[in-house]
């Protein structure tokens, strides 16, 4: 399956995805968040979004199904974080991903933890050039270029996403060190060569092939240049022809709009086939922490470290959630919420669920963390004819 569209095909599918962005989240859509930027979305536009978004989530897992998927990645995607961002905004805040918690730490210092370590793994420096690779609407992005002093540009297929990620920039005073573009990362508009360090968090397991996206980051990367990710894969515990392993990583797909989950070893010879030497690998999530990954979508109080942290773990946990299902379905039948919000919710649902028996059976980590780097490599000499 190739994932290649020509040039013009690329240029009219970003018009059209720009044009229903902006008819369905109407102007100044960087200032609006969670519940009240839902409830100022069009109505019909909002429907067509959750339909593109659920068209190809039926229940099947057949190979025809997963083929539709996959090649629909780059629509499905956009129109799934057309409508769930405003979901993540309200439940999780603006860094969209899982971290490891220790006792008494509070959700905030633990999400930007995180996200300083990858950038310590990545060995990303003041001044350097960094490309974000999915950025969502630029939390890990501003919190790295605070950390480290760097410049970062943001690559993501969401018209929304880079609005808000340009408002918060902007909101921050951040704008001089960070940049957020639209792009396909299946095929980047980039010179090669031209990032000194690549990094991605939990964004790149939306690709149809993970050669596809690495072999992309490859090429804009500079020679000896540092690429560090989080991936979302199943590890090696995980057997797809096992039903309940199955149900589990298709309620991950279903939720969070990734169109195949791959397996950890998949990624890590995509990694190698593409040209990066792997210098470290490693689960995150294999750590025995005391208090898991997951525990914000548990339900479990006891895992709890702050008071600051009860108001997020309300909306994330399960209680939470039922109440926000309760809230948005009935926002919905007196008109107040578009139509097709609760059906967001109840896929977000689902996909906590999976997310839950993923890491709680160790089939599944949100982190596996890889740091790969692009070998130095001598310029070719120029022959004379």
């Amino acid at each position: 399956m190739s994932s290649k569209i020509n040039e013009s095909d690329s240029a009219e599918l970003r018009k059209r995805q720009a044009q229903f962005t902006k008819e369905l989240h109407g102007d100044d859509i960087g200032s609006k968040t969670g519940i009240s930027a839902l409830i100022s979305k069009n109505r019909s536009a909002q429907k067509e979004a959750v339909a593109k978004y659920l068209k190809h989530w039926d229940g099947r897992t057949d190979e025809t199904s997963e083929e539709k998927r996959l090649e629909d990645y780059n629509e499905s995607t956009h129109s799934y974080y057309n409508v769930v961002t405003d979901f993540y905004e309200y439940g999780w805040g603006s860094s969209f991903h899982f971290s490891r918690f220790y006792k008494g730490e509070t959700f905030a210092s633990a999400v930007a933890r995180h996200e300083h370590y990858l950038a310590y793994m990545a060995g990303i420096e003041k001044g350097d050039l960094v490309l974000d690779v999915g950025c969502g609407v630029g939390g890990p992005a501003r919190e790295i270029a605070r950390f480290t002093g760097c410049n970062v540009i943001g690559l993501n297929n969401n018209d929304y996403q880079i609005a808000k990620a340009n408002y918060y920039s902007k909101k921050y005073n951040l704008q001089d060190q960070l940049d957020f573009v639209k792009g396909d990362f299946m095929n980047m508009d980039f010179e090669p060569n031209t990032f000194d360090k690549v990094y991605a968090i939990e964004a790149t397991c939306h690709a149809p092939k993970l050669e596809g996206v690495y072999g992309e980051i490859f090429k804009v990367l500079k020679p000896g240049g540092v690429f560090a990710v989080y991936e979302w894969v199943m590890t090696d515990k995980y057997d797809a022809s096992n039903p309940e392993h199955r149900k589990i990583a298709y309620e991950i797909e279903l939720g969070d709009g990734i169109p195949k989950m791959f397996e950890c070893q998949v990624a890590r010879d995509a990694l190698k086939n593409v040209g990066f030497d792997i210098i470290v690998d490693e689960d995150l999530a294999d750590q025995d922490d005391e208090v898991p990954w997951y525990y914000p979508l548990t339900g479990d109080w006891r895992y709890v470290q702050t008071l600051s942290d009860i108001g997020t773990f309300f909306r994330t946990s399960h209680i939470g959630r039922k109440f926000t299902n309760i809230m948005v379905s009935t926002m919905e039948r007196i008109g107040l919420a578009p139509e097709g919000s609760s059906k967001v919710v109840t896929a977000l649902e689902e996909a906590a669920v999976g997310l839950v028996a993923g890491g709680e059976s160790k089939l599944f980590t949100p982190m596996m963390l890889f740091v790969a780097r692009k070998p130095l490599v001598e310029e070719p000499k120029s022959s004379k004819k």
